[in-house]
């Protein structure tokens, strides 16, 4: 594109843009479950995020060789797109920062994130990632590894906004079994599944507070999973209903039909993102200054809202029209 600005680098000079990650990510616990989520994840073309679990995956007594698997798999050839996370133990679990010790020095350069579990109150998430942050200092791991942490508790969720702006974090996600199960029955189990998770007047509230928190710090709300794991018109549209009755951006995936599934239903309109990149290359082509589009005044703001949502229908696989390729050239 010559001397032209490329829209990163116009659009956020000197500021934090908002994470561009998958719309689904999808949760693997035994070797042989991330292995064949890893070939799926190629054959798609990365466009999903695995999560490598240790806190449900590690059987009792053989938590560390569990971890030290998930080393191997995220340093193997098998994970070419270097979108695999790990699930740590919970703050009240004694093997948590065994977890860390091992998954830090071993493939903190290769994790896409990490994620908390779990956590009673903003000051445990706090001391989780301190802790991340010293053991990849003392491993020489120099960047910054995204943290997820999951809101599935009372604490954690009157503290939401307090952890959604902690160092390192990236995604804030809603943990739905864990926090009906502790209401200790005043929320029935029916509300586990649609539409009472959508119409529960506690679990309404529960996740405009997640989504809330999150967007207002500038990381990515993520929708807890589909309990029916073979219905995929059930996960899609619970799918959608988390995108745009809820604004959740991110659901997570327990089983591989369910993948495609929430892809699909989060994936931005097609007519928008053309209209998109119409915007995007006439503004380009104005060295980003405004412009007129359809009748329509458009500056930077729209702009950055428009190269979100460019990005996002990229990172899903979405076709974009053959003048606008460029951008991810």
């Amino acid at each position: 594109m010559g001397a032209r600005l490329h829209p990163k680098t116009a659009l956020f000079a000197g500021e934090k843009p908002f994470p561009i990650i998958p719309s689904c990510e999808h949760f693997a616990g035994s070797e042989k479950l991330m292995a064949k989520a890893l070939e799926l994840q190629n054959s798609k073309g990365g466009i999903f995020d695995i999560t490598l679990d240790c806190e449900d995956g590690a059987p009792a007594g053989m938590e560390k060789d569990h971890a030290e698997m998930i080393v191997r798999i995220v340093n193997s050839e098998l994970n070419k797109h270097k979108m695999s996370g790990a699930r740590i133990h919970d703050y009240t679990h004694k093997h948590w920062r065994q977890d860390v010790d091992i998954l830090v020095p071993g493939a903190g350069n290769h994790l896409a994130y990490m994620t908390i579990p779990k956590p009673t109150s903003a000051a445990q998430v706090r001391e989780m990632i301190g802790y991340i942050q010293t053991v990849a200092k003392k491993s020489g791991v120099k960047r910054e590894i995204p943290i997820h942490v999951l809101i599935e508790t009372h604490g954690a969720l009157k503290e939401a906004f307090e952890i959604a702006a902690l160092p390192w974090m990236q995604v804030l996600d809603f943990g739905l079994m864990d926090f009906v199960s502790g209401h200790h029955g005043a929320i029935p189990d029916s509300a586990m599944k649609s539409p009472g998770q959508f119409e529960h007047a506690l679990l309404v509230r529960a996740k405009s507070t997640v989504v809330a928190a999150a967007l207002a710090n500038g990381i990515v709300p993520a929708h807890n999973v589909t309990l029916d794991l073979k219905n995929v018109e059930q996960t899609k549209s619970d799918a959608k209903r988390a995108r745009y009755d809820f604004s959740f951006l991110r659901m997570w995936s327990i089983y591989p039909t369910q993948i495609e599934a929430i892809v699909e239903a989060m994936m931005p309109d097609y007519s928008q993102v053309q209209k998109g990149c119409e915007i995007l290359l006439a503004a380009q082509e104005a060295s980003w200054g405004p412009i007129q589009f359809e009748g329509n005044l458009h500056d930077r703001a729209t702009y950055r809202y428009y190269w979100e949502l460019v990005q996002t229908a990229h990172l899903s696989g979405q076709k974009l029209p053959e003048n606008a390729k460029a951008f991810f050239s």
